[in-house]
């Protein structure tokens, strides 16, 4: 059998920057053993597959190590492959997925933003050895949504953590990172060894939690942030009630088939 792949860069402006996520298009779902061998193989943090479905289509995303709930970079992925190879006029998509509902994303001219739901992060208590794990200061606030949720002093704090990840990995969950910005409202990062993703480059679905953060913190519904990764991000956000938008860019970097 002989499958399309692409390879897109997201929330990027240029190549070699933003997240890379492969895109699978798909005429029916394959068996997830399948999928899940071909997201081993693709050893990105996330491939998504994608299905149409009537006027939308259904999206899958796996890690090299398993099938999770929501995806924002390789969504963002999916909707450059569509728009740029399937259906170019297309300036609305809608995806439908197993657990977060159906999805929007729009499209304005090279310009992709995501309609997500938020996941607002509430008081925790984190285990002692996470906050070891991260390797920084103490933290101002320890929260949790979906993912732990650490909040620092500022970007510099960030910058500074020297996780070890082998430790991390043995702690349930995943880990969001955040302070406020210098050139931007907010800054962040994202951990999840335990999937097989030390450091995920830039992550959409962290944001569901991020915005309504930031946006109770700052008193402002628009936001601008930056995932300081080695390839780094740039995310222009914005909260509208139990919604957030995520808006970025993509980048093609492979066309190719891949053959199972």
């Amino acid at each position: 059998m002989r499958l399309p792949l692409y390879q897109v860069d997201a929330f990027a402006d240029r190549l070699f920057t933003g997240n890379p996520a492969a895109v699978v298009p798909l005429e029916q779902w394959l068996p997830e053993p399948l999928m899940q061998s071909i997201a081993m193989e693709n050893n990105l943090s996330e491939t998504a597959f994608i299905v149409r479905q009537g006027q939308g289509w259904g999206i899958r995303w796996f890690t090299p190590t398993g099938e999770i709930d929501l995806c924002g970079h390789a969504t963002l992925a999916s909707a450059f492959v569509i728009t740029a190879f399937i259906d170019p006029q297309a300036t609305e998509l809608l995806f439908h997925t197993k657990v977060a509902g159906d999805l929007r994303v729009s499209r304005d001219g090279d310009l992709y933003t995501l309609d997500f739901p938020t996941r607002a992060p509430a008081p925790a208590t984190a285990p002692a050895d996470l906050l070891r794990a991260l390797g920084g200061p103490d933290p101002v606030e320890v929260l949790a949504a979906r993912d732990w949720f650490i909040v620092y002093p500022d970007a510099a704090a960030v910058r500074g953590l020297t996780p070890d990840f082998a430790l991390l990995s043995a702690i349930a969950g995943k880990v969001i990172v955040t302070a406020p910005g210098e050139d931007v409202d907010f800054v962040s990062q994202f951990f999840a060894p335990a999937e097989g993703i030390p450091e995920d480059p830039v992550t959409g679905s962290a944001h569901c939690s991020l915005i309504p953060y930031w946006a109770a913190r700052l008193g402002r519904d628009g936001l601008e942030a930056r995932q300081l990764s080695a390839r780094g991000g740039r995310l222009h956000c914005r909260l509208l009630g139990e919604r957030v938008h995520i808006a970025g860019r993509g980048v093609l970097y492979l066309e190719g088939a891949i053959h199972v």
